[in-house]
């Protein structure tokens, strides 16, 4: 089984620094609380008794201890931050390599809105928490007992006042704490579903003022808002509460003391030094008292942040490599044997029943079906984008789940129906496909892919820069580039998800044709709309409800298949005559 993975194991290289945060809090502590004592003395034994070799060593003795003090504060702050970043970016890098290990399935279950959340927010809420717990939640402690043993060195009643105060403030963070916890649960998961509202909104924002929906937009955005506003508000009346708690334990305390310090230095039985250090004292005991409820406070708002961010660091991938993977892929063959499957691994819900299916390598297979007859379902069970529910998918006669899956996908190039061009130049985009290529090989594939005359027109050419999404060229640009990123793979199997629908049928007609001339090794699979994108396939499979409802070659088809003669015949003759 595998080891659960904790927040504090991405430390790693910053524990020299998280612990060496205490070691110099302890040591400003220890002078802090020994320069009140020193002060009282200087008060005492040098001004009240005119002692000037007094004042000069006590006075001295303060100045040397605050010195100390600064520099062992400043060591602390340099190493806590040191800590406390380097645990932000450990955390973040962690999650980030386990989501490129997820599936699709994986990648189904978080939403995009929520895994940025977890590392922009959830991070930051946990990175402020850790640098309060290895520096304020270790002096703060410290600083307390210390202080605390203190006020008894002086005068044990009036020490005995703070066990009063101490329940007091117990209760009231244990309140704040289970109150206030399901809020921030609830909030940071309204912070996910915000957003991908607003992904949603940007990515769409074409589509979004060609409808004139802005105010549609406004509305939706303004109720995931309001609806975090409630909550925020809800859980800072109850961390507003700490405050006034607070201040009324240090008005009491103050108030206590004074009164009862007041006559026992008109009693003889206190000097006016001893309640000087005695106020020094309590101002140190009830400013830690406050600054710790400050830490609890954190530590509420990062609990529930630091759950998120465990719960996607275990995360696991549905998909995994057998114990001895297969690296090599034989060949291009494909088999499909009672292949069935469901996305919710309910039988009841199948999307695909009952594939069965042999492929050689080397051939073309066209598929053409209606919208949601699992044509894209069919093909992503190749390179084992997901696994079947039951059945197997063989490529190259082994079972896919057999093989290394990197090994498996480096063979299998796929342009999915949503073309994804990334930031950076064209070239830096074809290299996706093979990060050695040379600029003779991109030139080949692109040329292959009809995308080299388009590419030419630009005045930096194969160096013309791509912006985010790839909103800088035409749909059929991006698709012609997309294909040729994935024939530089030199791949065994490629598949085209609906990949030429954005370009005319001339350009469609010359890659189909370049790819029998030039590929002709390499299987490949053609979901396409268009009859002619697929007609001249050794293999057509007409899907309908999930099942193959007919295969063979495109004369096979218009005489046994009347779901293809239909689409055949309204494609070419756009329907007229059954109208």
């Amino acid at each position: 089984m595998k080891k659960k993975r904790s927040i504090a194991g991405c430390i790693k290289e910053f524990w020299p620094a998280t612990i060496l945060t205490p070691v110099f809090v302890i040591g400003e502590v220890v002078f802090d609380v020994l320069i009140p004592t020193m002060t009282g003395k200087l008060l005492d034994e040098g001004v009240e008794a005119g002692s000037m070799h007094h004042i000069a060593l006590y006075g001295l003795t303060v100045v040397a201890m605050a010195l100390v003090a600064l520099l062992l504060g400043a060591l602390s702050g340099r190493f806590t931050a040191k800590a406390s970043t380097g645990l932000s970016r450990n955390l973040r890098r962690e999650m980030y390599a386990n989501v490129q290990k997820f599936s699709f399935s994986n990648i189904d279950k978080y939403s995009t809105g929520g895994i940025i959340t977890r590392l922009t927010t959830d991070v930051t809420n946990v990175q402020m928490a850790f640098m309060m717990i290895i520096r304020i939640a270790v002096r703060c402690p410290i600083m307390l007992i210390c202080a605390w043993v203190m006020t008894f060195t002086i005068n044990p009643q009036l020490a005995l006042v703070f066990l009063v105060v101490i329940p007091v403030l117990a209760l009231g963070l244990l309140f704040i704490m289970t109150r206030a916890h399901p809020i921030f649960e609830r909030v940071f998961k309204k912070y996910d579903w915000m957003n991908n509202v607003v992904q949603e909104n940007l990515l769409g924002i074409r589509v979004v003022k060609s409808f004139v929906r802005e105010e549609h937009e406004k509305e939706k955005f303004g109720k995931v808002s309001k609806e975090i506003y409630l909550d925020f508000s809800k859980a800072e009346k109850i961390l507003a509460f700490n405050s006034p708690l607070m201040q009324l334990c240090v008005a009491a305390c103050i108030l206590t003391v004074s009164w009862l310090g007041a006559h026992l230095i008109v009693d003889g039985s206190m000097t006016t030094g001893q309640l000087t250090s005695m106020f020094s004292y309590i101002m140190m005991i009830l400013m830690n008292l406050m600054m710790l409820s400050m830490v609890v406070v954190m530590i509420v708002i990062a609990r529930a942040s630091a759950e998120r961010i465990t719960e996607l660091l275990n995360e696991e991938s549905d998909l995994q490599n057998g114990p001895n993977p297969i690296e090599k892929v034989k060949d291009g063959s494909v088999v499909f044997e009672n292949v069935s499957f469901s996305y919710a691994k309910d039988p009841s819900k199948e999307c695909l029943k009952d594939v069965n299916l042999t492929i050689k390598s080397g051939e073309t297979v066209g598929i053409l079906g209606g919208t949601g007859t699992s044509k894209t379902t069919l093909v992503q069970l190749i390179p084992r984008l997901y696994d079947a529910t039951e059945g197997r998918v063989l490529v190259g006669g082994v079972d896919v789940r057999d093989y290394d899956m990197e090994a498996l996908r480096e063979q299998v190039a796929m342009v999915l129906q949503k073309n994804v061009l990334f930031s950076g130049t064209i070239k830096d985009n074809l290299r996706w496909g093979n990060k050695e290529a040379t600029d003779e090989e991109m030139v080949r594939v692109c040329r292959l892919a009809q995308a080299d005359p388009f590419i030419q027109e630009f005045p930096d050419k194969y160096d013309t820069y791509i912006e985010q999404g790839g909103s800088n060229v035409s749909g059929g640009q991006k698709q012609r580039l997309c294909i040729a990123r994935a024939l530089l793979k030199k791949p065994k199997i490629l598949i085209l998800d609906d990949s030429t629908s954005a370009v005319d049928t001339k350009t469609d007609a010359l890659i189909r044709k370049a790819f029998r001339e030039e590929i002709p090794e390499t299987t490949k699979f053609i979901i396409a709309q268009r009859i002619s994108s697929i007609e001249d396939a050794d293999k057509i499979l007409v899907m309908d409800g999930g099942r193959i409802a007919a295969m063979g070659t495109h004369a096979e088809l218009l005489q046994t298949c009347d779901i293809y003669r239909e689409i055949y015949e309204s494609q070419t003759k756009g329907g007229s005559d059954d109208e």
